[in-house]
């Protein structure tokens, strides 16, 4: 089915995609930053998010289903409700409920939230596939754009949602949050036009659990480090680690903390987008095959290595609330993010130039399966390591994902590909 502007559908879906993730990164840093506040362990507080990377392998197992059965536009709009009913749902949360409880119900609603996420982030990606011009780098430009600027939009909301929570309180910001929301998707819902494309043919729409293209599976073996590696880090472990050097305990130092965590979280996330989103020019893409984009993977994935060893050292050696280490930690984690967005552009291409036209949202739905399934196990381990071994074994660990990544890319270079 040919869609009658492509572009206008090309705006609606990144703006339903920004709308979106705005929501979901202030959730994320709302969640992180008020139970840590309430004395939760680190790891409690990765079991917080467990169940909302363990739903969306589930729903991205799905997605081809999804798409055969409703087609892209209905997941869309179904990723968009669904976060507004776990906005609300968690605004029932009562501070007087036993921690079991809590952490039960909490889970229980970002798994909501996880199937939202997917259902939200599937039906975009493919959407670029189906809609994006031929030839001229054009698939790889629009994905960038689509990928960074969502990025960039998700770290304005971790700051957004550190804001709110030192502001308004916690219920007051998740009613906010799902009162916006709602508002965006009942815009989205009259902007975006009619005929957008995703429905796959009926012996296309499940398939098993792997992909039928080796290269999507091992591209999606890559994925799954290279989210691991970040996530281990990111989610729980340096969040907590810098609220115990910021925070001294009291209201206005714990307001205090939340801003600058926020702050630096939001700044990394805005930084990743702005990188993915010049990624083609970055590394010349306009006129560069498939194979030679394979090479610049794997070397990308490389560069990477050395960046949280290196940061695990330091902090082993160092005073651990010493402005040395600070310094040094912001530092390396930028330029872990710098070189992390190329990695996660790069892939973002790849999967849609490997993918196959009339089952784009099986491949693409099992390579973010396999990008879930990375942020599951980095989550995990996020508040495993760090309490075990404090931030010195947390990026260890994400050295170690990373490692993986790149020896899980080496093996592209193996595959026959496009001159």
């Amino acid at each position: 089915m040919t869609v009658p502007n492509p572009l206008r559908a090309y705006a609606a879906v990144t703006a339903a995609y920004w709308a979106f993730m705005l929501s979901d990164g202030a959730l994320r840093m709302l969640v992180l930053l008020h139970f840590n506040a309430l004395g939760f362990s680190p790891v409690q507080l990765a079991w917080l998010f467990l169940l909302y990377e363990v739903a969306g392998i589930v729903t991205n197992l799905a997605a081809g289903w999804l798409a055969a059965r409703f087609g892209l536009a209905a997941t869309l709009y179904g990723g968009l409700a669904l976060q507004i009913a776990a906005l609300v749902a968690l605004a029932q949360l009562e501070p007087s409920w036993s921690i079991p409880v809590s952490v039960a119900f909490v889970m229980a609603v970002q798994g909501l939230s996880g199937i939202a996420k997917d259902l939200a982030k599937m039906s975009s990606k493919s959407a670029v596939k189906l809609l994006a011009p031929a030839g001229q780098g054009g698939l790889f430009r629009w994905v960038a754009v689509l990928t960074g600027s969502k990025n960039a939009v998700k770290g304005v909301g971790f700051f957004l949602g550190a804001g709110l929570l030192a502001l308004a309180g916690f219920q007051a910001a998740v009613w906010v949050m799902a009162a916006v929301l709602a508002a965006i998707l009942a815009a989205v819902g009259t902007f975006l036009p009619a005929g957008l494309p995703g429905r796959m043919n009926a012996e296309e729409a499940w398939g098993g659990w792997r992909s039928r293209d080796s290269r999507v599976n091992r591209l999606s073996l890559a994925r799954l480090f290279l989210f691991g590696a970040r996530d281990v880090w990111f989610v729980v472990g340096v969040p907590v680690y810098f609220q115990a050097i910021l925070s001294d305990g009291s209201p206005e130092g714990r307001r205090e903390a939340f801003f600058l965590i926020g702050g630096f979280l939001a700044l990394w996330i805005i930084a990743y987008g702005v990188v993915q989103a010049l990624a083609p020019r970055l590394l010349g893409a306009k006129h560069q095959p498939e194979a030679v984009m394979v090479r610049k993977a794997i070397r990308w994935a490389g560069l990477l290595v050395p960046i949280p060893f290196l940061l695990a050292g330091a902090a082993w050696l160092a005073d651990a609330s010493g402005p040395w280490l600070t310094g040094g930690l912001i530092f390396g984690l930028l330029l872990f993010g710098f070189v992390f967005a190329v990695n996660s552009s790069v892939h973002s291409y790849l999967i849609l130039a490997f993918g196959s036209a009339d089952r784009i949202t099986r491949d693409v739905g099992f390579y973010y399966m396999a990008n879930a399934a990375g942020r599951l196990i980095g989550t995990l381990l996020s508040g495993l390591s760090y309490q075990i071994g404090g931030l010195p074994l947390c990026l260890a660990t994400a050295g170690t994902m990373a490692l993986a990544s790149w020896l899980a890319a080496r093996r592209l270079s193996e595959m026959p590909l496009k001159p």
